[in-house]
């Protein structure tokens, strides 16, 4: 399977490297290696998130990392990483 972020997944790991660098620099750099490596890891084992169901027929799925939300979804033989964020966020 290949592996591709969305623009907005990006964007969001920027704003949350971004808001945790001004208060601590080396945990922004920790939570960015551990959400980008639990991405990875996506691609051999794709469905080890649970499916939300509210984007069927779609195949959305989440894991959770620590305290982040990561949102993806599998097509064909591509996994999304759509979007992420610390689960204390409103959105």
């Amino acid at each position: 399977m290949d592996l591709r972020w969305t623009s907005k997944a990006l964007s969001d790991l920027t704003r949350l490297h971004e808001f945790l660098a001004t208060v601590n620099k080396p945990a922004a750099a920790r939570a960015v290696q551990a959400l980008t490596a639990a991405s990875a890891s996506l691609v051999t084992n794709p469905r080890i998130g649970e499916r939300l169901e509210e984007f069927e027929p779609r195949e959305i799925r989440r894991i959770l990392v620590g305290r982040y939300e990561v949102r993806y979804e599998i097509d064909a033989s591509t996994i999304y990483i759509m979007r992420l964020w610390h689960t204390r966020e409103e959105r």
